[in-house]
């Protein structure tokens, strides 16, 4: 059975949320605050986190990054706050996803059957990937530019290289969300946008080369000359 760890304050919707997923088959265990929420993620066997981040004790946030250090199960966070930045400090603390309050339990669901799926997928073989003079080392989840090392956040890694894997191709913000975020996005799109800027600082600035093209109205690509 498939086992979910709720870390939620708030009462009536742990309750709801408990009542809900067990219906649909899961086993739920619960925390109401982030420091015995973390301990139930480090001491325990979940297969999917659900994580608020206004908690007592220490923040879903904090939380998240803490966890990441010992596990790799995925983690749905869910919180009031809407902001782009919000969704981007979450995502880079790395979570898997994020869903606002309040949401409908059938995209949670959803969400949570996308999240599993790609946690249990086989992987792909390995390959070095190689553009211009980036290259990237799935292996090791590296990327390197003229041999020096590049520091990536989870997102902004997974997000070069799916444009890498598609190289000369235009990827619309609706394919690269399903693709690296991993479902269907209901909300703004801007987040694509965003974390294209921090890869060009990082890239095009840096490096005084331009790596990833806006093709006007449509999308991003990374184009050989």
């Amino acid at each position: 059975m498939t086992k979910v760890l709720i870390i939620e304050d708030e009462v009536e919707i742990v309750n709801l949320l408990k009542l809900e997923l067990s219906h649909e088959g899961y086993e739920v265990d619960t925390a109401f605050d982030g420091k015995t929420g973390l301990e139930k993620i480090e001491n325990g066997d979940n297969n999917i986190i659900l994580l608020d981040i206004m908690l007592p004790g220490m923040n879903g946030m904090e939380v998240c990054r803490r966890a990441r250090r010992t596990t790799g199960v995925p983690i749905i966070m869910l919180t009031a706050r809407d902001q782009v930045t919000d969704k981007v400090a979450g995502l880079d603390t790395g979570a898997d996803d994020y869903l606002t309050k309040p949401f409908a339990i059938e995209e949670l669901l959803a969400r949570m059957r996308s999240a599993l799926r790609r946690n249990t997928a086989q992987p792909e073989e390995k390959k070095i990937k190689s553009f211009k003079n980036i290259a990237l080392n799935p292996e090791a989840c590296e990327v390197k530019v003229d041999g020096r090392m590049i520091d990536l956040s989870k997102k902004e890694y997974q997000l070069l290289e799916y444009l890498m894997q598609n190289k000369n191709r235009v990827m619309t913000r609706e394919q690269i969300l399903n693709a690296v975020w991993g479902y269907d996005y209901f909300g703004d799109t801007n987040v694509v946008d965003v974390y294209v800027r921090y890869l060009r600082t990082k890239l095009d600035d840096s490096f005084n080369e331009k790596y990833i093209t806006t093709v006007r109205g449509m999308g991003y690509m990374m184009k050989e000359a």
